[in-house]
């Protein structure tokens, strides 16, 4: 069972908005809401240097990092609210003996403060970040090496995410996923508003006979 983190699992959204906004003021780059949606989910090197179009790559590094430093501690001092069903099918899949991981494009750091505010890490037997790849989602990487680390074939893995890009890493991988949120997912095998809508069988469904 591998889990996408950020808008699967917890909507950080607005701390990501903060962090930036927090980020650019203090360095005296304005930047606004709607300039933060359009840019949601990328690299943040992509992000900065649409933002700040020639900045020197020193300036982006930095900005990057000091987005991350501040966007964990907004975690760390106001927590996460898991998104709706969320611990409910964590925790009825752990009592079915399924093995669960996070599998994330987020930094390792995000990824840690994120699960330990939503007292996750008792129930992930892995966690996998950035720095475990070389490449980002849609390549399947991401997936392939959190079933390799869970020791699970791919062909027994469910996958499940809130974006394209993600669900079509599921495909290349040869994994089954269920798409939740209100994206363009309709490539997913199970396609959801909420993990609360999903009927008690959708995971032995698409893995029969586990």
């Amino acid at each position: 069972m591998l889990w996408d983190l950020d808008g699967t699992i917890a909507d950080s959204r607005e701390l990501h908005w903060r962090a930036w906004s927090d980020v650019m003021g203090a360095a005296g780059y304005g930047v606004t809401e709607r300039q933060f949606r359009h840019s949601f989910g990328q690299r943040n090197d992509l992000i900065i240097g649409t933002w700040l179009p020639g900045a020197e790559p020193g300036l982006i590094q930095h900005l990057g990092e000091d987005k991350e430093v501040r966007f964990r501690a907004l975690v760390a001092a106001e927590g996460l609210e898991p998104l709706p069903g969320v611990h409910t099918w964590i925790e009825r899949l752990a009592a079915a003996g399924w093995r669960q991981a996070i599998a994330s494009s987020a930094p390792r750091e995000n990824v840690e403060v994120m699960a330990r505010a939503l007292g996750l890490t008792t129930r992930m037997a892995v966690l996998v970040s950035a720095e475990d790849v070389s490449h980002g989602k849609p390549d399947p990487e991401v997936f392939l090496v959190t079933a390799a680390r869970l020791g699970v074939p791919a062909a027994r893995c469910v996958v499940v995410e809130d974006a394209p890009a993600g669900i079509e890493a599921a495909r290349r991988a040869a994994m089954r996923s269920i798409g939740v949120g209100g994206g363009p997912l309709e490539a997913a095998d199970v396609v959801a508003a909420s993990l609360a809508d999903l009927p008690r069988d959708t995971f032995e469904r698409l893995v029969p006979q586990r």
